[in-house]
């Protein structure tokens, strides 16, 4: 008998990748191992619905024990991978059982970049990544009045947004010009900077943290650089992640910013692929490119699950997001970096429009807020390589469908 079909983490990468071989006829033994006790669980609700009290916790489960067990997939919870043997191809596990394995996913996502400043170990200081990680801003939110948020990413600004419309008095600090900076254009930060205004959220840009301030063991206040300082009884670290690559780098297999993987997923190691927020996608330019989304931890974990079955199955299709903000949705397709110039469809007054960014005269990317009508069809005009005119894309009375008949 064959050694098992090993994943390593029990995200939507790991899930999808354990899924996938199933669904492709992979009938061999299947282990999922997982480093929390519970079972795979959706995220994004995690800084949105599930602090508001919309989102009960039963909510969350994508998967139950007993749904894996139906399919056949050995579901291991709470055990950690500590050692890949890639001779031997064996996997140390923290509870002391060793793996074989035939084909290995490392799915191990990622964690909150710590802030590295005095006073970031006191309690309220606090970070969002797991289902524990929100329990525990749920119940702060529920004691505090004052609120501050370092980061003005998507994670920072949405918990802003809940702690808002909970009644909170919440400031953002953000040590860049403008928010979301890595992730959208000027007049998406604009924008939301204005939206965030409206609803008495104090927006500080430019502030580079230097000491959360505490009494008898508990953040009191932010301080600056520049000496203010900001009274918060919860802090909420929204500064990036880090991927989990230490099992990877320890393997010796390529790592650069992610472990690095081809379009179909493959790592260095013929026998071990990799998928989701723990990989850095090398693309044809030579470059390497990092998604951290829901939709690239699926494609990935389907690309995954077809290597190991020795199929190619290549992540091509345009990535896209979303962030829930107030009664304002964000969609976005492809990657603005690098337009040179936008065309923008709607009102953002009217809270409804998209910016269509262009680098020459193809669409590169498509930021919706409120406009799914927009959305839906960028992402396949994207995939399709089909450009509107600049023209076509600053009227909205053009239905963009027409160009994919």
């Amino acid at each position: 008998m064959s050694a098992p079909i090993v994943i390593v983490g029990a995200g939507q990468a790991g899930l999808q990748a354990a899924e996938h071989l199933r669904s492709e006829g992979y009938a061999g033994e299947l282990v999922l191992v997982g480093s929390e006790a519970r079972p795979p669980y959706h995220r994004p609700p995690l800084s949105k619905a599930y602090l508001l009290g919309e989102f009960a916790e039963a909510q969350l489960t994508i998967r139950s024990p007993e749904a894996l067990a139906r399919k056949t997939i050995e579901y291991v919870p709470g055990v950690t991978a500590q050692l890949i043997d890639r001779p031997s191809r064996g996997l140390g596990l923290s509870d002391g059982r060793q793996l074989a394995y035939s084909g290995l996913c490392l799915a191990t996502g990622s964690r909150a970049r710590p802030l590295l400043v005095p006073g970031a170990e006191l309690a309220n200081v606090l970070a969002l990544r797991t289902l524990d990680d929100a329990r525990a801003i749920a119940e702060a939110l529920r004691t505090v009045q004052k609120v501050a948020v370092v980061g003005g990413g998507f994670i920072g600004l949405e918990i802003a947004a809940v702690a808002c419309k909970l009644g909170k008095e919440v400031v953002v600090l953000e040590a860049a010009e403008r928010l979301m900076p890595r992730v959208v254009s000027p007049l998406i930060s604009t924008f939301y900077a204005g939206l965030h205004a409206r609803h008495g959220v104090h927006v500080e840009l430019n502030s580079q943290v230097a000491e959360i301030a505490g009494a008898e063991g508990r953040a009191a206040a932010v301080r600056t650089a520049d000496g203010r300082a900001f009274p918060a009884g919860l802090v909420v670290v929204g500064i990036g992640i880090l991927p989990n690559t230490d099992l990877a780098q320890a393997a010796g297999l390529a790592c650069e910013r992610g472990i690095v993987v081809d379009a179909c997923s493959r790592t260095s190691d013929p026998a071990i692929v990799a998928a989701g927020d723990c990989t850095a996608r090398r693309v044809a330019d030579g470059s390497l490119l990092r998604l951290e989304s829901v939709h690239n931890a699926l494609e990935q974990g389907k690309c995954a699950a077809a290597a190991l079955l020795g199929k190619d199955r290549p992540f091509t299709a345009s990535p896209w997001f979303w962030s829930d903000q107030y009664d304002v949705k964000l969609q976005m397709v492809g990657l603005c970096a690098g337009h040179d110039h936008v065309v923008l469809r709607g009102d953002p007054a009217a809270q409804k429009f998209s910016a269509f960014y262009y680098r020459g005269d193809k669409l590169i990317a498509v930021d919706s807020v409120n406009s799914p009508k927009d959305h839906l069809p960028a992402r396949k005009l994207l995939d399709l390589g089909i450009c509107p005119t600049p023209t076509q894309a600053a009227d909205p009375q053009f239905n963009l469908a027409t160009l994919l008949t």
